[in-house]
């Protein structure tokens, strides 16, 4: 960090100010909605080109709650934002900044970073988009578990003044500090508030640390004829099979016999999208199964394959292959511009992340679908909802994410001295975002109610 103010610095900070003209930070708080707006149409619209008979698997995950059906149904918030103010500060941004896509998983030199971990819907648009999920997706949680409506507000009010706290630091610091700077295990723990907190660190970092590709062997595979196989367990992952009539015109994807034909062509393609040496390392495994996989709440339906390959010494490597679909972001800010949605995940991943999947690639497969492939639960760790057993549990987590967004947003945007300007010192903005949340939420259990009444009424 910069012992004196540089002048670039203060110009840089001074047009952030200047923003607050055009929308004062108190006009975040605004809870603006098109009153044309139609949820069924919306949730039919993220339903087309799924695949259809796993459809009503992902209504049922998303009618758990109205925070499973938040989580489910990025596109509603996007649509809803749109005619909202924001700053008019741009970056490439997650698009789908919820609670439940942060965690813990494995650098490429092994170690334990906590960062965002969902890209399915990274786009360029506001950077309030992503904190507003965040801090709508707390006040969900909060609810949830059972806390009260005052510690929901102040659980994502030391979100956004923690947001806010680190931006403030990035936006002093220079280009290279930001793109090299990250969020570790080590740190996290160091800063937590009481034993509780730091006990269920440590419960995550330990389960995220058996999730290697040598433990997930015996758990994911079976022995069949003398040959390693993926072992079946639907609905969650599973074999195609060409009698199957659930794929409609994919139906030839992973029938027996099929596999290398449709595996060659794709991976021969994403090879092509890694670096040399990373290149040069997965030539030397081969493919040895493949097989269907169900993925999370927003993404049932979406076409998802599991990849087991193997060294000469029999090592395994399993890689997830998905499908990747236009950003729900995109309607309502601009086309994407990478000709391809698995290189807009990768790129949108690489650029926020502090450090990225070693594998992480793009590809096309049958019918000109695009898809993103990285490794399969490579030292990946979340806390569940159930484990936020108080509200200062939550908070502290809240607090995590938004450390990471806050680094991300400085990373991708090279903006962080003009969003600091914009942001201020003072807590104007954290209680704008939090008088915000609580409306938006209850927006979210209304949209829910008449998402539950659609499917009583069979019009889903």
């Amino acid at each position: 960090m910069p012992t004196a103010v540089h002048p670039q610095f203060e110009r840089l900070q001074n047009s952030g100010k200047e923003r607050r003209s055009a929308c004062p930070r108190a006009d975040q708080a605004l809870c603006k909605l098109d009153p044309r707006r139609d949820i069924v149409a919306m949730i039919r619209q993220t339903s087309a080109g799924r695949v259809p008979k796993l459809v009503p698997l992902r209504y049922e995950r998303m009618k758990v709650s109205p925070f499973t059906f938040f989580r489910g149904m990025a596109l509603i918030q996007a649509a809803d934002l749109a005619s909202a103010p924001d700053s008019g500060l741009k970056l490439q941004i997650c698009g789908d900044a919820h609670l439940m896509n942060y965690g813990f998983f494995a650098s490429p030199e092994r170690q334990l970073m906590f960062d965002i971990n969902d890209f399915d819907e990274t786009h360029h648009g506001p950077w309030e988009w992503d904190v507003k999920r965040l801090a709508v997706s707390l006040v969900l949680a909060a609810r949830e578990r059972g806390f009260n409506e005052s510690a929901a507000k102040s659980v994502v009010a030391h979100m956004v003044a923690t947001y806010r706290k680190r931006v403030n630091e990035f936006a002093q610091m220079g280009q290279l500090a930001t793109w090299y700077s990250k969020l570790g295990y080590e740190q996290l723990l160091e800063r937590a508030t009481d034993d509780a907190i730091r006990q269920q660190l440590v419960k995550v970092a330990d389960k995220a640390r058996t999730q290697t590709q040598e433990r997930l062997l015996p758990k994911m595979t079976t022995q069949e004829d003398g040959s390693l196989r993926l072992r079946d367990n639907p609905p969650v992952i599973f074999h195609m099979t060409p009698d199957d009539q659930v794929w409609g015109q994919d139906a030839d994807w992973l029938g027996e016999g099929h596999a290398n034909d449709l595996l060659k062509p794709m991976l021969s393609s994403y090879i092509n999208t890694l670096k040399e040496d990373r290149r040069t390392l997965l030539q030397r495994f081969r493919p040895v199964d493949a097989a269907f996989k169900v993925v999370g709440v927003g993404s049932v339906g979406t076409r998802c394959l599991v990849v087991l390959l193997q060294d000469d010494y029999d090592q395994p490597l399993f890689l997830q292959l998905k499908e990747a679909r236009n950003s729900v972001l995109e309607p309502y800010t601009q086309l994407c511009v990478h000709g391809h949605q698995g290189k807009r995940v990768v790129f949108g991943q690489r650029l926020m992340q502090a450090a990225s999947d070693l594998f992480l690639g793009w590809t096309t497969g049958p019918g000109q679908r695009h898809f993103y492939v990285r490794q399969l639960r490579d030292m990946k760790g979340s806390p569940a909802l159930e484990s936020f057993e108080t509200a200062d549990s939550l908070a502290a987590f809240g607090q995590a994410c938004a450390w990471a967004l806050a680094r991300a947003h400085a990373k991708s945007g090279g903006q962080a001295a003009e969003l600091a300007g914009y942001i201020g010192q003072s807590d104007r903005l954290d209680q704008a975002i939090a008088a915000y949340a609580p409306l938006y939420a209850d927006q979210v259990t209304q949209d829910y109610n008449t998402f539950c009444k659609a499917l009583k009424s069979r019009s889903l």
